[in-house]
């Protein structure tokens, strides 16, 4: 389970990105975050790993307080909590496979990382986490070589070599066409489904959303405003829908965030 209570962040320049932020998150929900760009989602995600330091709060994974461990202690957590990023952040220059097995340098040999001298057994993870998500036949390919759906396929091959109890997914169909969106999120999809890994997705468009959140919490200016389940999205009223994006904010169609006229 993990549990946020109270998380506040503010960024040096003073910018408030969070403010007393509080959710529960059980075992193997795909709870996806709403909200506008700049609501604070990705800063969310993020001091829930503390790739961003949380000025205030608490994050509590499986019992153990994240946001007070040492060094140490949050190389060995991390190992549960892949990432997905929306501009992918892979080793462009580097093969699929390489890529994928970055997932795994958590529990190597940082030398024989460094080396590229990856056990056979790992490769295989590697090579089944490939076939997951459909991309096996371009392991050899570099990255730069892929298209963006494919990139972001790579990105959850890699996650998956974590063995993750958790996936945050920081909006990983943003850069992609509609399909490619639907695809990328039927593989997360999957892996909450067949594997049990618990999935925190921040998302824009609602028919994204209905289609596959469980649980739902929206964001405004660094602020829960809503809360709910995928029914709760559809049917939410235009009133829960401008708390989330504004009071200027229309809906140009069912599936659409929103667009400010």
């Amino acid at each position: 389970m993990l549990e946020v209570t109270n998380l506040t962040k503010i960024y040096d320049d003073g910018t408030r990105a969070l403010t007393d932020v509080s959710f529960t998150v059980q075992d193997n929900e795909f709870l996806v975050i709403i909200g506008l760009s700049g609501s604070g989602k990705s800063t969310l995600l993020r001091c829930i790993n503390r790739l961003i330091e949380p000025t205030e709060g608490k994050v509590f994974l499986d019992g153990v307080d994240v946001t007070s461990v040492d060094a140490r202690e949050l190389r060995q957590i991390r190992r549960k909590i892949g990432m997905i990023f929306q501009h992918f952040n892979l080793v462009k220059r580097s093969s699929v496979l390489i890529n994928a097995l970055a997932g795994r340098l958590g529990y190597l040999n940082p030398l024989k990382s460094l080396m590229y001298r990856f056990p056979e057994k790992e490769q295989k993870k590697a090579r089944d986490a490939l076939e997951m998500v459909g991309i096996l036949d371009q392991a050899h390919k570099r990255a730069d070589e892929l298209s963006g759906g494919q990139q972001q396929r790579v990105g959850i091959a890699r996650a998956l070599m974590q063995n993750p109890s958790v996936i945050l997914a920081d909006e990983p169909v943003a850069s992609l066409d509609p399909v490619l969106a639907h695809s990328i999120l039927g593989y997360l999809e999957k892996i909450n489904k067949e594997q049990g890994i618990t999935i925190l997705c921040s998302l824009h468009y609602l028919d994204l959303v209905q289609r596959y959140a469980t649980r739902v919490i929206g964001l405004r200016d660094g602020r829960i405003v809503y809360r709910g389940t995928k029914q709760d999205i559809q049917r939410m009223t235009d009133e829960q829908f401008r708390e989330i994006y504004g009071e200027e904010a229309v809906r140009v169609s069912a599936g659409l965030e929103g667009k400010v006229e």
